[in-house]
């Protein structure tokens, strides 16, 4: 019998579930279709690195890429191979999910059948639930139940004796154009390898240098789980069995991502709506000039500024400025949440949408373990407290490394170098958040 394996987010040969399911069937296509529906509203950051994951996979398997709907693609290249089985990984995303519904539907009209094996988290979805068979609303008991339930240990690695089959006709990988000055990391299997273990040896370390956005105390390997480079599985059984209080927080950091992505799964909506609908009653500003300085890095706030062009320059923020510089758009620009999300999907290489619209309504105060509207962080001792030698600053706004605070310049220190005068008065703005959220309580 002859497959075909569906490389959709899990673009690696390690550890890949459905795809020695599909080498089992026999011969396998292996497959990635070009989807315009997701291809044409990313931003040329995510763009760009999919194109070289998908030329890293080519290194080790013979991907044929097609472009259009997956519904018509799939369909016909199955029939094309004369494939009685199409394998995927399980999409538990709101476009993944009707997308392969339609998929399946297609597939069974043609005598085909769509096999669902394993998915991009160690728990999928919808599997961990509580007492009373719902699912959890609020993280630390989901991370509880989540690490109760566990996971099975990472799959094998791609056989040597793999038989492949070909597409006569497949098109070329598009070159992405991406704006001067940006540089993307590394892609691939191979790269998110190194780079994980170049970060086991650090794990000690993580707790205590994860807010810290001046020095290398992440590991950077959002962007590799986001395209399935490498599975949490692989990495939950690294950690195992170590202890200390940075393996511990990285495990969390993990269960986060899967809580996330569960949230979505049981409300579709919150991707674009609101968890919490009375939040949409709040009143906000269009995005206005202000706005645009936010976009740009140059609100006049240093840490806010430095995390938006690093954003625009590397398509990744740390992710203590991620929420300082949401805190910011939300609560002193008064700007909604969905502006802000939409503008770090075009940018972030590991835009995630459970993680980045989720991570955004836990600012804005509408989420699951919400932060309270009432916490307002006031970016100048925000930068003080994270960045404490202004290393990270002085990196991202180099025009203020030589000044005598680089967190914050005086009146003078912005003269002279260009740098601009704050587009708000924080302590002003802070009060009309609280304002408009007393607002809503009433």
């Amino acid at each position: 019998m002859t497959s075909v394996m569906w490389f959709r987010r899990d673009l690696r040969t390690a550890d890949n579930p459905a795809l020695l399911a599909a080498l089992a069937d026999g011969p396998t296509l292996p497959l990635f279709v070009l989807d315009p529906a997701l291809w044409d509203p990313s931003g040329l950051p995510r763009r760009a690195y999919l194109v070289d994951s998908l030329r890293a996979l080519r290194r080790d398997v013979p991907v044929s890429v097609l472009h259009g709907d997956p519904v018509r693609r799939v369909v016909e290249t199955a029939q094309e191979v004369g494939a009685t089985s199409v394998h995927v990984a399980a999409d538990y995303g709101p476009y993944g999910r009707r997308r392969d519904e339609a998929v399946a539907e297609a597939l069974e009209d043609a005598g085909i059948e769509l096999v669902r094996t394993g998915s991009p988290y160690a728990v999928a979805p919808d599997r961990v639930k509580n007492g009373s068979d719902q699912s959890y609303k609020v993280f630390t008991p989901f991370s509880r139940a989540w690490a109760a339930h566990g996971w099975r240990d990472p799959a094998g690695a791609l056989p040597d004796d793999a038989r492949w089959r070909h597409l006569k006709d497949t098109v070329d990988l598009p070159d992405v154009a991406l704006p001067d000055g940006i540089e993307l990391p590394t892609a691939g299997e191979a790269a998110a390898n190194e780079a994980w273990h170049a970060f086991l040896d650090k794990v000690t370390d993580y707790d205590d240098a994860r807010d810290k956005p001046g020095v290398e105390g992440t590991s950077r390997m959002s962007h590799h789980l986001k395209y399935g480079e490498i599975h949490p599985r692989t990495i939950l059984a690294d950690l195992a069995g170590r202890q200390g209080a940075g393996a511990t927080t990285y495990r969390q950091e993990i269960a986060w991502r899967e809580f996330y992505a569960d949230v979505l799964f049981q409300r579709p909506d919150t991707a674009r709506d609101y968890l919490r609908p009375e939040f949409a009653k709040m009143q906000y500003d269009a995005p206005g000039a202000d706005f645009e300085a936010w976009q740009e890095g140059r609100t006049g706030y240093p840490i806010v500024d430095a995390g938006m062009r690093q954003l625009r320059a590397t398509g990744w923020m740390h992710n203590r400025v991620r929420m300082i510089t949401a805190s910011f758009l939300v609560k002193d620009l008064h700007v909604e949440w969905q502006h802000g999300a939409r503008h770090f999907l075009q940018w972030l290489v590991d835009g995630d949408l459970a993680s980045n619209n989720h991570g955004w309504q836990w600012t804005a105060g509408s989420g699951t373990d919400a932060s309270p509207f009432f916490r307002v962080f006031n970016p100048t001792s925000q930068g003080r407290k994270f960045d404490p030698s202004a290393a990270y600053v002085r990196q991202w706004v180099p025009e203020l490394a030589d000044v005598d605070d680089p967190h914050e310049p005086s009146s003078a220190d912005r003269k002279a170098t260009g740098y601009p005068e704050p587009v708000v008065d924080h302590k002003a703005e802070r009060q009309e958040a609280l304002d408009r959220y007393q607002q809503i309580k009433a």
